[in-house]
């Protein structure tokens, strides 16, 4: 039978183990003898005891040692010593434990040898055979790191020094556990002081597959547990024709458990120092942050002069900040600033930015918010400020918004009316100093035209003639701000034939103050296309409506539950008023498709509302089975029965013209999806002209997942859309996009996605149409040449593929993404991006731009 024995001395034996050894350990004093444990029920200062368990327990006073043999384990709290053998040795005050020691603590940490030696003043000892393993969290993972050495050292109870070590984070090969571990540093000592929290590498050695590639003679890192300590971070390396080779080596400094700063001067061979500091603090309720980013450059001549770069600063930087704060539960607030000196800087010298799109067009998004959310409530203001970051884009047009305030709000409906009242209301004011006119169709014209190395670079779109059909208004000069509120209700009824009533009603009201500018710039040409109010205006817009739906459900047991509804909707109100007199911000994204088919107002925002007398009709099948297929067929239209049709007049933008709601019949509208189990899913939209039934507009695109029994991810879409001459599109738009990541193992990777551009080389005709006229009137430098880039343009693509692995993560890609160009063609970006990590040891990223776009990026050289 197992012996057991209560301990009471003040600190266990797992505690002194643990202290020997830089685990976790309460401070305390030894009590004489071992053999007291066997029978104490003294307590220690918190309240815990030792137990001791194992085969056998000895005592043997002639060599005056007490020994706890046959499978001994001593629990401390949460702390566990496992061995065969444990002997105390009274004479020389030294504790021995012998024979597969396991050591695991409270966080899970596990120390094991095949012999440890200790004093009982707990500050020097050794271990033969040692391994530790410890399992730490990084960045939302769980990670186990190894030291293993043939012998440990304890010195003066602050430093571990292991001889001969092997230090990594890889899980040991399940098959083959003496295959060297993908990674591991190889080190003639390694020194863990526990004071200081560092690890140091003296005479060391990074083996990649145990083949050797980095000799380092010391180097120092903070121990995994370890989450902020002062010192260098991984060097980032900077490669780039106009700023040279150079690397940045970030230092982080811990001012504070709750603030810390990292500078990371970055020496680049053309240029000079650039200069980076952040930072970070995080308090109470939220937090913040600040980046401070300039150069004093030393070769400005290698970026283009103005407008196509900045050549003409010496100093040039950026300053970004980010904050969250949650004020209580129901309020927060917070920002995103983004200020530059120039449109160039963050890409010329790959300073990362969280806040720039790249989706077609490159712009910093600059915001501050307040946001408030009830149980039925939503309140949010914000201001926006757009800062343009390509050459083709004018600043001058971009709009500062400021406010935009969004509040909702529901309630219950009074006494027997039921249903439910929403309230809606919108604050949005805007300036820009100058207007954004747009050519219909996009007719070659732009406000300057450069030249770099005998090429015409033209800059900033603009109409060639200034008249109601041939030029529209992307944004109006000056100041527009708008007040718009809505109140509504509805309530369904059921009957019982299983009909659904829902009758509803709403009142908007809009209120616009504009003080168009029309001076400077071509402000003053706006008047040429339309009369804008000036000053106060005010529209009313009240309705009143009928929804019916009536679903007819039939189940066929394993052929699924089948429901056929069918769906009519009116709404009658008054004709919109001041249609192209006031300005049109945020309602020129107008889709009509099956998701707005039974949208009371179709438009997109408030700029616009949706008037007359109009039906809406449709019908929806869905097919639900016991097997987990869903299937559902969508088909319907909208009639304008009375009233003038919002959509047959365009506003200053031609919003409502070729969108298929034009006439008084509109294109018809469908909807197919398929989905025969939770891994696949396929959509279908379509709307077909209303005469003869031509397609208009289609999109359909496939998801899929085949694990497990294929390690296989993909996407698949394709969209077509007829020309939208009315609204600067000549050409019909075709193309497909597609992606796809494929596990080749449980850890090795190949990624792709690509977006195939059908109708590209039509706008590629017009340009070089429009560049050859040119040249013809006014013959100055290089003739143009016609490039045909065929039918199948490949306008984006991303292919690459990695390792990851609990331990390492190595990815290659190659990217090309589209830039959008003053003339409407998309250029491309082409960069190669490598990135290492190393867990707990650090990460790297090599970003390399190798396109050849001379005007992109504002660089005067062709890389």
């Amino acid at each position: 039978m197992r012996k057991v024995a209560d301990i009471a001395i003040t600190v266990s034996m797992a505690a002194l183990l643990t202290a020997a050894f830089g685990l976790a350990a309460p401070r305390a004093h030894a009590q004489a003898g071992l053999e007291r444990l066997a029978g104490s029920k003294e307590k220690d200062g918190k309240g815990q005891r030792l137990l001791v368990e194992a085969d056998e327990l000895i005592y043997d006073n002639d060599r005056n040692t007490v020994t706890a043999r046959g499978n001994a384990e001593l629990h401390y709290g949460a702390r566990t010593l496992q061995a065969d053998r444990v002997r105390y040795d009274r004479g020389t005050s030294r504790v021995f434990a012998e024979g597969n020691v396991r050591l695991t603590d409270e966080t899970g940490a596990v120390v094991t040898g095949d012999r440890m030696e200790l004093t009982d003043d707990f500050k020097n000892g050794f271990v033969d055979a040692l391994r530790i393993q410890q399992t730490v969290q990084l960045k939302g993972e769980t990670v186990r790191t190894r030291i293993s050495a043939p012998r440990a050292e304890r010195i003066a109870g602050e430093q571990s020094s292991f001889d001969y070590a092997t230090y990594t984070a890889c899980e040991p090969c399940k098959d083959h556990p003496e295959t060297p571990p993908l990674w591991q540093i190889k080190a003639a000592k390694i020194i863990h002081n526990n004071e200081t929290h560092t690890i140091s590498y003296e005479d060391s050695t990074l083996e990649l597959g145990g083949i050797p590639v980095a000799y380092l003679p010391y180097f120092e890192s903070a121990d995994p547990t370890v989450k902020r300590k002062t010192g260098f971070l991984t060097p980032r390396f900077i490669t780039s024709t106009a700023i040279g080779t150079g690397v940045a080596t970030p230092f982080f400094i811990n001012l504070d458990p709750s603030y810390d700063l990292t500078l990371s001067p970055a020496f680049v061979s053309r240029q000079g120092v650039l200069g980076q500091a952040e930072f970070r603090q995080r308090i109470d309720n939220g937090s913040y942050n600040l980046r401070l980013s300039g150069i004093f450059q030393t070769t400005p001549s290698a970026f283009l002069p103005g407008p196509l770069g900045a050549a003409d600063r010496e100093f040039r930087g950026s300053i970004e900040s980010r904050g969250r704060f949650f004020i209580n539960e129901h309020w927060r607030t917070g920002w995103d600033l983004v200020g530059v000196t120039d449109k160039w800087f963050l890409d010329n010298y790959r300073i990362r930015n969280q806040n720039i799109t790249t989706d077609y067009f490159r712009e910093a998004v600059s915001t501050a918010y307040l946001i408030g959310q009830g149980d039925r409530s939503w309140f949010e203001a914000r201001g926006y400020y757009f800062k343009a970051l390509s050459s083709f884009d004018w600043q001058k047009e971009q709009p500062v918004v400021l406010p935009v305030i969004d509040y909702d709000k529901r309630i219950d409906g009074p006494g027997k009316l039921g249903g439910e009242v929403r309230f809606e209301a919108n604050v949005t004011s805007l300036s820009r100093e100058a207007t954004d006119f747009q050519g219909i169709p996009r007719t070659g014209s732009y406000l300057f035209a450069p030249s770099v190395n005998g090429i015409s670079y033209p800059l900033y779109e603009t109409c060639t003639t200034f008249v109601r059909d041939r030029c529209i208004v992307r944004g109006l000069g000056g100041v527009d701000t708008r007040l718009s509120a809505q109140v509504s209700w509805r309530r369904s009824f059921i009957d019982d034939f299983g009909q659904v009533f829902t009758p509803f009603t709403y009142l908007r009201t809009d209120a616009f103050f504009v003080n168009p500018s029309r001076s400077g710039f071509q402000n003053a040409l706006v008047n040429n296309i339309t009369t804008i109010d000036d000053g106060f205006s005010g529209r009313v817009m009240p309705a009143i409506g009928l929804d019916y739906r009536y679903p007819f459900v039939a189940d066929f047991g394993g052929l699924g539950v089948h429901t056929l509804e069918p769906i009519a909707q009116v709404i009658a109100r008054p004709s919109e008023t001041r249609i192209g007199r006031l300005p049109n911000e945020d309602a020129q994204s107008l889709v009509f498709d099956d998701t707005s088919l039974f949208q009371w107002d179709k438009f997109s925002g408030y700029d616009r509302v949706e008037g007359g007398v109009r039906a809406n009709l449709g019908a929806q099948y869905s097919v639900v089975t016991p097997t987990g297929w869903y299937a559902n067929l969508m088909f319907g239209e909208s009639i304008q029965i009375a009233g003038v049709n919002s959509f047959r007049r365009g506003d200053v933008a031609n919003v409502g013209l070729d969108s298929g709601l034009e006439n008084r019949r509109s294109d018809f509208v469908s909807r197919f999806q398929l989905s025969p189990n939770q891994n696949i899913s396929f959509i279908a939209r379509a709307r077909f002209d209303q005469r003869d039934f031509a397609v208009n507009r289609f999109e359909a695109g496939v998801t899929a997942r085949f694990s497990p029994f294929l390690p296989l991810e993909t996407s698949l879409f394709y969209s077509t859309y007829e020309a939208q001459p009315a609204l600067g599109f000549p050409h019909r738009r075709e193309g497909v996009t597609a992606s796809a990541t494929y596990r080749i193992t449980p850890n090795w990777f190949v990624t792709g996605s690509a977006l195939v551009d059908f109708t590209h080389y039509l706008d590629t005709r017009d340009t070089f149409a429009d560049y050859y006229t040119a040249y013809l009137a006014n013959p100055v430098g290089l003739s143009p040449v016609y490039s045909n880039p065929g039918k199948a343009y490949l306008s984006g693509m991303s292919l690459g593929g990695g390792y990851q692995d609990e331990c390492t993560t190595v990815s290659l890609n190659y990217i090309v993404s589209p830039i959008a160009t003053a003339i409407g063609v998309r250029e491309r970006s082409q960069t190669v991006l490598l990135r290492l990590e190393l867990k707990t040891l650090g990460e790297a990223d090599l970003r390399q731009n190798v396109s050849t776009s001379t005007t992109a990026d504002g660089i005067a050289t062709v890389r």
